[in-house]
């Protein structure tokens, strides 16, 4: 789709160029003076965000000092909401950074707050998309716990020094279910409260967080599962694995609906990524000769991609994120140093490279995007992303669409996902079945938008257990004295 024709010809031998009815036609004048006529079907494709580009963040706007956690996986390695971010740390107890995103600055460990409470090493984490203060944390003791941080979390001060504080120790929910390390979770994107979770265990399952409950569970991945996503309704979801096969389940049974055989040659890591409601899934991997590649499959028929396209040798694994939203692949490979930027369209050949995206000198352990209610709208900021290098810093990345008007651009920034769920875990359970609350990015209208990225943070209604251990030791004091009193007074019971 990048076409380059090479006519070999100086510029004085250009004798006319025109346009009309979509077709390019160019009058050549040769040697002998004659006029050489050539008619071309190509069109200039047009794309408001072909001039989208990201600078490289100044220092003071970063996040360093934290000690990354050595162990290796198929996570991302730092996951957001619109308010905090987090990222495993070394040491015991699996502990976690959990790092404000209006307090860049240097994390100090032994002074700055931190999450703790595994037993093992933490693998991975998800934000809950409704609520931008919980945060569900997997980990190599086959647990998986979810977290409430406070209001008050500060592990930096306004001036962006390291600042003491307490940790965080005491989580909401203590799933149990895994009889392995726990290596992968992901929030529904539509229903509250519902959480998905892969493991060593060769399993993947459905959580109701809010009871504490397993819902549904598939046993029969055939080797490590390598990615698990939800499509934007979270009525199936999607998982890659070791053993090259992709597959599609049910989203409330987990029953496996449809598979993928060998979907790609290589011997890399599958991420996959669905396509807005279009019917589309990509997925990346690697072709026999190693080359880093992305396919596109149509989820009607998945005997053959509609798409391929070869990237590069690199080694690392490439992972996609795609803004459902504008349309926007971002394709970031672990291990790079280059962000490359891809628009999709419903139509062959389906992805569009927009530019030469953002280049740095600094390669990356792990990346992720932000929700959009955490953009700068009015600054036309179409897209976030934190960058985990490998020199452990933690980089803002800004991706801008440049514009004159300070009037809000209603092009570049259709509705977004809401922090309101669609429907409750029981009625999703049941069959409900619905996109995404939608909100407006302008600030005009929308009583949800901050421009500061301030977040949401709901009452989750389980108690954390050391709140219910407390409880129950009062009561458990209370009937020894009724008991008492009762003895005393010649009362059977």
């Amino acid at each position: 789709h990048n076409n380059i024709i090479n006519l070999g010809l100086t510029a004085s031998a250009l004798h006319h160029y025109s346009t009309q009815d979509n077709k390019t036609t160019i009058k050549l004048t040769n040697n002998n003076n004659n006029i050489i006529e050539m008619s071309s079907g190509f069109k200039i494709r047009q794309s408001k965000y072909r001039h989208v580009f990201a600078d490289e963040p100044k220092l003071e706007r970063c996040w360093t000092g934290m000690l990354l956690s050595t162990v290796t996986g198929e996570q991302q390695y730092i996951k957001a909401s619109t308010k905090y971010f987090a990222v495993a740390l070394r040491g015991g107890g699996g502990p976690v950074a959990v790092c404000r995103l209006d307090r860049p600055g240097r994390f100090e460990p032994g002074t700055s707050q931190i999450l703790e409470g595994h037993t093992g090493a933490v693998l991975d984490f998800e934000w809950n998309p409704f609520d931008d203060s919980m945060l569900a944390t997997a980990s190599e003791d086959s647990t998986i716990k979810i977290w409430s941080i406070p209001e008050d979390w500060e592990p930096t001060d306004i001036k962006g020094d390291a600042k003491p504080g307490d940790n965080l120790k005491d989580c909401l929910v203590d799933l149990q279910g895994h009889r392995k390390k726990v290596t992968l979770l992901r929030f529904h994107p539509t229903a509250a409260n519902v959480l998905a979770s892969t493991a060593a265990d060769s399993s993947v399952r459905i959580w109701d967080i809010e009871r504490g409950e397993q819902m549904s569970a598939f046993e029969q991945m055939g080797d490590l599962t390598q990615d698990v996503i939800f499509d934007v309704t979270g009525d199936n979801y999607a998982t890659s694995c070791k053993d090259k096969i992709i597959r599609i389940h049910d989203g409330r049974t987990s029953n496996l609906s449809n598979s993928i055989e060998n979907a790609h040659d290589g011997t890399k890591s599958v991420k996959l990524a669905y396509l807005a409601n279009t019917g589309k899934l990509l997925s990346t991997g690697a072709s026999k000769q190693s080359a880093r590649e992305i396919k596109i499959w149509d989820l009607r028929n998945l005997k053959t991609p509609v798409y391929t396209e070869k990237i590069d040798t690199g080694s690392g694994a490439l992972l996609p994120i795609f803004d459902n939203d504008s349309g926007i692949l971002y394709l970031c490979g672990k291990g790079d140093s280059t962000i490359r930027l891809f628009e999709f369209e419903d139509r062959d050949p389906f992805i569009f490279k927009l530019n030469d995206g953002f280049r740095s000198n600094l390669s990356s352990k792990g990346i992720c995007i932000l929700p959009k209610r955490g953009n700068d709208i009015m600054g036309c900021e179409t897209a976030r992303l934190l960058k985990l290098t490998n020199e452990q810093v933690v980089q803002p990345l800004s991706f801008i669409v440049p514009r004159k008007s300070d009037a809000f651009q209603s092009d570049i920034f259709p509705d977004c996902p809401a922090a309101e769920p669609a429907h409750t875990a029981e009625q999703w359970m049941a069959g409900s079945s619905k996109p995404p609350v939608t909100i407006s990015l302008d600030p005009a209208n929308s009583t949800n938008y901050n421009k500061n990225g301030g977040g949401v943070k709901k009452t989750f209604k389980v108690r954390s257990v050391a709140v219910v251990e407390s409880e129950l030791k009062e009561a458990t004091q209370r009937i020894r004295y009724l008991e008492t009193k009762l003895k005393e007074n010649g009362i059977s019971y």
